[in-house]
Formats: C-alpha cells, sequence, structure tokens
C-alpha cells in the first residue's frame, strides 16, 4: 500500500479517534464480561468453587496463549488491518454466544427458574469463551500497532500521545466495566421466572463488541495499511530449530564444540540474526520465573471475588456487589503509575540507591505474595464467622411451638427444652432432617415462612421489592437488599413488616394461629435468625488489592520497558510475546494447583501461593545479580561494523588474488609475447 496523506484532526490522523474508540469498547466488552465470569460458573452453571476457579483460568491463559498465532496470522498472510476485522467478527459471535447461554428460560420448560439442560448451557459458554478467547488474543497484538502505523516519520510526538491515551483507554474501559457489568447481573430478569441476569451482564459487553467492530469499520476508507511482510518470531523458531537440529547432528566429539550452541546455525542463517537470537534468549531465560507473579495476580478475578461473597458490602448508604470489588485495581493503576514515576522513583533515585529494573520486579513479586497474605488473614476473619452445620453424623432439627403456651421438650441425650407460646428455636443437631446446610448464595439473605394460620383466607407474604409473590405454605426465596418491606394481606386487610438485613443472613418468619389485623400487627411476628449475616466488611480487601496493584506496577510495567529495551530493534515483538506467554503458563499453574491441592482451608491455600511466590521471588534476585544489561542498539552497531570490516578484508584478500591472477596473466603474456618475438 502507499502511504497517502490523511485528514488531520488538531495534528493528528482522524483515523486513529476511530481506532481508539474501537479500544475502549473491547476493553470494555472484555473485562466486563470476565468480571462476573467465574460468579457465572458457580451460581448458574452450579460448577463448585474449585472447578469454577479453574476453567476461569483457562480461559484468561488462552487469551494470552492467542496473541501469538494472531501476530503470525497478520505479518505473515492477512495484515494487521483484515486480521483486526476477521478476528473481531469471532469475538462479537462469541459475546453474543456467552448471553444467549446465560438465558434460563431457554431450556427452563417446568417455569421453575432453573434450566433444566444444564448441558446446552455449558456448551454453549465454552464455544462462546473460546471464540473470545481467539479473538480478544488475535488482535492484542493488531490493533496498538495499527495505530503506531497511522502515523508518519515527523509526527513521533503526536505517536508517543497516542499510545498514552491508548493506555488509558484500556484501563477506562476497565474501570467501566467492572462498576456497570455486576450491576446488571444483580438484577432480576427472566421471561417466565426472575433470576439474576447474567445474560444482560453479558449482553451488554456484546453491544459493546459490535458497536467496536463497526466503528473500526467506519473508519476503514482513512486507515493506512501496511502490507504483511513476513514474521521475525517464524523466522527466529526455525533458526533456533536448525541450530538445535544441526547441533544434535554433530554431537560426535570429532566436532570442535562452539562458543554458544546458537552457533551451530551459522551454515544457513546470517550472523547478526544468531547474535540477536542470542540477546533475546538471555531475556527469556530471565521470564522463566515470571509465571508465578501471574498465577498469584489473576486470582482476583476468581478465588477473591468468591472471598467477597461471603463478607458485608454494605458501604454507608452504597451497596456493593462482590464482583465490583475489582474496580479497586484500575482505581489503583491510574493513582499509582503517575505517583511512582514523578514522587517514588526519583525519591529513591535520590537517596543514592540504584533501583534497577530487575529490581523493582522483584520488589513487585514480594508485593504480590504480601497481598496474599493480606487475603489468608482476611480469610480467617470469615472462617472466624461461619455458622457450624451438621457433620456427616449430625443432623439439624428445628422446633416451633405453634400453640398458646409454653411447651417442654425432652430429646434423647440432651438436656430438656423450653419453648414458649409462637416460639422457633434453631440449630439444635440432633436427628436426621433436611435444612440449611450452607450460607447462602451470592451474599443473599433466605428467608423461610412457615404459615401457621386459623384465618378464613391464606395470609399471602410478598415483599415491595421483589418481582414474585409466593402461595405454598412453605417457601424459602432469596434476594439482595439490605432493608425491605414486606406486606401480609387476607382479603381487603393488609398488615406492613419492614426489617433490615444483612448480607448472607438467613431468617425464619413465624407467622401465629393468634396473629390479628391491626396497627401493631407486625409485633405478634415472631422474626428467627437462623444465620448471621456476613459481618465480615468488603473494607477489608482493600489492602490486599493496593498491595497485588503496587506489585502490578513495579513488576509489569517496569518489565515491560525492561523487555523492551533489552530486545534487538526488530525482536520487539518477540519478547512481547514471550511476556505474554508468561501470563498464560501463570494461569494454568492455578489451574493444576486448584485440582491438585484440595486444600480444606481456603486461608491455608492463599499461603500456600504466596510462599511459592516469595520463593520464586528469592530465586529471580539470584538470576536478576548475574545479570548484565546490554545496549542492543550498540551490539548491534559493532557487531555490523565487524561484518563489515571481515567483509572488507575478504574483499580486500579478492581484489589481491584478483591482482596477483592478473600479474601473472600480464607476465605470462610479456613472456610468451618475447618468445613469439623472437
Amino acid at each position: 500500500y502507499i502511504r497517502t496523506k490523511n485528514k488531520d484532526v488538531c495534528g493528528y490522523p482522524l483515523s486513529i479517534f476511530f481506532i481508539v474508540v474501537n479500544e475502549f469498547c473491547e476493553r470494555f466488552s472484555y473485562y466486563g464480561m470476565r468480571a462476573v465470569l467465574v460468579l457465572y460458573f458457580k451460581y448458574f452453571l452450579q460448577w463448585d468453587e474449585d472447578l469454577a476457579t479453574s476453567i476461569y483460568h483457562t480461559f484468561v491463559a488462552l487469551c494470552y496463549l492467542t496473541p501469538i498465532l494472531g501476530a503470525i496470522v497478520a505479518d505473515s498472510w492477512l495484515g494487521k488491518f483484515k486480521t483486526i476485522i476477521y478476528l473481531s467478527i469471532v469475538y462479537t459471535i462469541g459475546q453474543v454466544a456467552m448471553a444467549v447461554s446465560a438465558v434460563h428460560d431457554i431450556t427452563d420448560s417446568n417455569r421453575d427458574g432453573t434450566p433444566d439442560n444444564m448441558t446446552f448451557h455449558v456448551v454453549l459458554s465454552m464455544v462462546g469463551l473460546f471464540l473470545i478467547a481467539l479473538g480478544t488474543g488475535g488482535i492484542k497484538p493488531c490493533v496498538a500497532a495499527f495505530g503506531g502505523d497511522q502515523f508518519s516519520e515527523h509526527q513521533d510526538k503526536q505517536r508517543r500521545t497516542f499510545f498514552s491515551v491508548f493506555y488509558l483507554c484500556i484501563n477506562g474501559g476497565s474501570l467501566l466495566s467492572t462498576i456497570i457489568t455486576p450491576i446488571l447481573r444483580g438484577q432480576e430478569c427472566g421471561i417466565y421466572s426472575q433470576q439474576k441476569c447474567y445474560s444482560l451482564a453479558f449482553g451488554v459487553p456484546a453491544a459493546l463488541m459490535v458497536v467496536a467492530l463497526v466503528v473500526f469499520i467506519v473508519g476503514s476508507g482513512m486507515y493506512y495499511k501496511a502490507e504483511p511482510e513476513g514474521n521475525i518470531m517464524l523466522d527466529v523458531c526455525k533458526c533456533i530449530g536448525f541450530a538445535i537440529k544441526n547441533r544434535y547432528r554433530h554431537r560426535s566429539k570429532q566436532y570442535p564444540k562452539r562458543q554458544h550452541w546458537m552457533d551451530w546455525a551459522e551454515e544457513k542463517y546470517d550472523k547478526l540474526l544468531i547474535a540477536q537470537i542470542k540477546m533475546v534468549l538471555k531475556v527469556l531465560f530471565l521470564y522463566i520465573p515470571l509465571p508465578m507473579f501471574w498465577t498469584l495476580f489473576d486470582q482476583k478475578g476468581s478465588r477473591w471475588t468468591l472471598q467477597a461473597t461471603t463478607m458485608n458490602g454494605y458501604f454507608g448508604q452504597l451497596v456493593i456487589q462482590p464482583d465490583q470489588m475489582q474496580t479497586f485495581n484500575p482505581i489503583l493503576i491510574l493513582t499509582l503509575v503517575p505517583i511512582m514515576d514523578s514522587v517514588i522513583y526519583p525519591l529513591i533515585k535520590k537517596c543514592g540507591f540504584n533501583f534497577t529494573p530487575l529490581k523493582r520486579m522483584t520488589v513487585g513479586m514480594f508485593l504480590a505474595a504480601m497481598a496474599f497474605v493480606c487475603a489468608a488473614l482476611v480469610q480467617v476473619e470469615i472462617d472466624k464467622t461461619l455458622p457450624v452445620f451438621p457433620s456427616a453424623s449430625q443432623s439439624q432439627l428445628k422446633l416451633l411451638n405453634m400453640g398458646s403456651s409454653a411447651v417442654t421438650v425432652n430429646l434423647t441425650g440432651n438436656e430438656s427444652l423450653t419453648l414458649n407460646a409462637a416460639q422457633v428455636l434453631c440449630n439444635v443437631i440432633f436427628s436426621q432432617t433436611k435444612d440449611l446446610t450452607s450460607k447462602p448464595e451470592q451474599g443473599n439473605n433466605e428467608i423461610r415462612k412457615d404459615y401457621v394460620s386459623t384465618l378464613t383466607n391464606l395470609l399471602f407474604l410478598h415483599s415491595n421489592n421483589l418481582c414474585k409473590q409466593y402461595y405454598s405454605f412453605l417457601a424459602i426465596f432469596s434476594f439482595l437488599m439490605i432493608r425491605n418491606k414486606f406486606s401480609l394481606s387476607s382479603g381487603s386487610q393488609s398488615c406492613e413488616y419492614i426489617k433490615d438485613f444483612g448480607f448472607g443472613s438467613s431468617y425464619t418468619f413465624f407467622i401465629p394461629s393468634t396473629f390479628v389485623f391491626g396497627p401493631n400487627c407486625q409485633d405478634s411476628i415472631t422474626v428467627v435468625e437462623d444465620i448471621e449475616p456476613n459481618s465480615v466488611h468488603m473494607a477489608l480487601q482493600i489492602p490486599q488489592y493496593f498491595f497485588i496493584t503496587a506489585g502490578e506496577v513495579m513488576f509489569s510495567v517496569t518489565g515491560l520497558e525492561f523487555s523492551y529495551s533489552q530486545a534487538p530493534s526488530n525482536m520487539k515483538a518477540v519478547l512481547q510475546a514471550g511476556w505474554l506467554f508468561t501470563v498464560a503458563v501463570g494461569n494454568f499453574i492455578v489451574l493444576i494447583v486448584a485440582e491438585i491441592a484440595k486444600l480444606p482451608n481456603k486461608w491455608a491455600e492463599y499461603v500456600l501461593f504466596a510462599s511459592l511466590l516469595v520463593l520464586v521471588c528469592i530465586i529471580f534476585s539470584i538470576m536478576a545479580y548475574f545479570y548484565t544489561y546490554i545496549d542492543p542498539s550498540e551490539i548491534e552497531v559493532q557487531f555490523r561494523k565487524k561484518v563489515d570490516d571481515d567483509e572488507d578484508d575478504k574483499d580486500k584478500q579478492q581484489k589481491a588474488e584478483i591482482e596477483m591472477v592478473r600479474r601473472d596473466s600480464a607476465e605470462s603474456y610479456d613472456d610468451n609475447y618475447k618468445q613469439s618475438k623472437m
């Protein structure tokens, strides 16, 4: 393609505005879907926490493996523009599939609010996640580079500003989506029955992905579209493969050793390419311990979100959903990055401490470990508040006195119990019964309504904040409200009852036979708290989010800067692919530990991860101590100069040989000429 003069707005190519909007919408789509994903697995698909965590991290790992495929396709075959278009279509289909998979009414034939064919929902959601991973990962290495291609050579300043705005769009999309989609998930929707609205939480990101695709296509006529020039990653892989194969062929002792195993590729590949690969391999060796950081970091979207479901999210008049706690990460990133760059690092430098990039990364890993120590301490506090449920050899018995006088109950092996009139006694561990066996899910409340009435008409209990009415004598339902108003009605008579509820609480409402309507009707209703509300506040998670985000700033941002500075000019993409690969491996480690370790206590699992990262941190610090920083451009210049000198020597030698041949030919001609003259 020939670069044409594009219309500029405020000194910037008009085409980049379409790219920036596209990136914002795409990041909103991805992070919004991902924010509620682990809760969708646990509460919609009914998976246990370990399986939900494993599938979540498998998905994240795939999202960081597919960028390698996207880079190869873009650079070697389709080009960046077509790659973004085609994979965005795949991406959009995947988001739509996720939204459809969360519609419970599709297979809810008996209309009880629960899907009857869970296999359909599981298969459709897994197909959707695979398409999303292929799409978001495939376009990841293309969009930023495509935006950079839009600037001409004299627009370096504008290009740097574009990348800053581009990064801001990533964090802005992440921040807004992790605030909005949990709110959408908390709504109730459905055709036949009202349930948590995961379809809306996935549907809005799907709509934003459609917007992203449309906006990108609209700007098509304004883009500069560079032709694919071949992928350096393929050349690197081929060169390394040839070196290994050639070394294996010449493994006999009769062949002399070479200074570096990559030197065995000299028979086929250019020496400069081999030297550049050596520099890359030196950095990739340092990457070996890095996946452990990502193992901990990405659990903020899985284990930490599940932890928040057992906590109290009531911040004054504001109610925070468990999955909304993830918003602290982008908020802290936008706050800590400028503070680190303009205050912390300059202050450390003024103190005379040489805070090198590798030292920063080491500190970042240590901070991430501290975050998990904080998470373990929070989990210990949560475990103290959890109710004691019957063990495998015990049962739970609930006693209700429905009469008008006190009753004494004698239970074998237990002390005598006295129940006053219209009283409920809960949590007596005795005989085989079926009752509550766990905390209400998602931080919700559960209410048991026991109707005992001699009234002519049946009493109906309903809430002004619910979409349902229940007409059975005994029913249990859940809702996420801190304060609610109920109405008891019989014909034209009604009685209002107001009650404040906490997260994760369970109550029994006992309506006695002596109940009468009137101004003080609610006084005759007995309320028993079966399970206490969550008392550990979600604010206790803020320190762990602070430590993990500070670790991310020192580890991730510095790591990308270090990789860029230590990579040859034509192999920045190779190290970028290596960096993304460490993220994928880190997520695979999570699912391996989750499925193999099977620790009975969550706090013990947090301590295990923190201990592993501290161990890896020590190993990395030792590796960093022996690392020698290089200037790739200087080495390349020196190497090229050496190659040029060698070529000059060869040229001089060839010229000398030619001159000798000419001289010999001339002398031979003179001798022959003299002989012929004679």
